[in-house]
């Protein structure tokens, strides 16, 4: 009689160790694409190539759902309409699955497409926390031929920040006179409590020099610039993961847990604008985010 061999305690304890961290990558994934922090269709690519990813073994249901504005009813007219069984992973799709998924995606959750010609005004802008700021001081030291523009903000400085070089920090009373007076390009309020504006003049006088300006601005700012600048480059910065947004965030203890809810909330719509730019660029590494923006403003 031939005895059932039992496999050692240290595989199974690797197993489930293995089998937990598959798990948390795909609910890491499922976050992912519902803050819109990656789209679909990079989902499916990745699914494509690497059916044992996180992308691939994530179950076409769940794909679904994570979409924004997709539900369980929503969802199960989408299989029925496309032919795929919902007991599918994304990696498992057949070719004929694959394109009809792929076009499906594409006329509901379309690409951000480049745009044909270069501007010497680039906008950077991004969610919260996403580190913005850090990628333009960045460009600002290795890239000297590119003027970095100093916002003007109502907000008091954080610690190691200084005033001209950091941000122009001003009263109500200063900022009111900049509005008036027409010297800034936009401006906005942020988070429902305080006021950046970008002063014109440095821009035009840099400009008109020949020089590349790059302005680190919000949302709210980069649409201001391009109703008045419509040439201009608008790049989108996006953080690898929500996980490491919220990370971040936490990280950088500048906010109370109110403030980091609020900013969060603001996050989560900020992302949902990124169709409305020109370029995506991923911030996981900041030398590398910051070298592929600079090289948008060369031919």
């Amino acid at each position: 009689m031939t005895q059932k061999q039992t496999p050692p305690d240290v595989d199974r304890v690797a197993a489930s160790r293995k089998a937990v961290a598959a798990r948390q990558a795909r609910a890491s994934l499922k976050r992912d694409i519902s803050t819109r922090v990656i789209a679909p269709s990079e989902v499916l690519a990745r699914a494509t190539s690497d059916p044992t990813s996180a992308s691939g073994t994530l179950r076409i249901t769940d794909f679904l759902t994570a979409l924004p504005a997709i539900g369980h009813g929503k969802r199960d007219r989408i299989l029925a309409e496309l032919e795929i069984s919902p007991v599918k992973r994304l990696g498992g799709l057949g070719s004929r699955q694959l394109a009809s998924l792929s076009a499906w995606l594409d006329t509901r959750f379309p690409s951000v497409e480049p745009r044909a010609g270069r501007s010497s005004l680039l906008v950077l802008a991004g969610p919260t926390a996403v580190g913005k700021g850090t990628v333009a001081a960045y460009i600002k030291q290795a890239h000297p031929d590119i003027h970095l523009s100093v916002s003007a903000t109502t907000r008091q400085p954080r610690p190691g920040e200084n005033d001209a070089e950091h941000y122009y920090f001003v009263d109500d009373e200063e900022f009111d006179r900049l509005i008036a007076a027409g010297e800034l390009l936009e401006y906005a309020t942020v988070h429902n409590r305080f006021r950046y504006g970008t002063p014109r003049k440095p821009i035009e006088q840099a400009l008109s020099e020949g020089k590349t300006v790059l302005l680190e601005i919000d949302l709210q700012g980069a649409r201001q610039v391009r109703e008045a600048e419509p040439s201009a480059t608008l790049v989108f910065l996006l953080p690898p993961s929500w996980d490491e947004l919220v990370n971040r965030l936490v990280g950088r203890g500048t906010e109370d847990a109110e403030e980091r809810a609020r900013r969060l909330r603001t996050a989560k719509a900020e992302l949902a604008a990124q169709t409305e730019f020109d370029y995506l660029v991923v911030n996981e590494e900041v030398a590398s985010a910051a070298r592929e923006i600079a090289a948008l403003a060369t031919s």
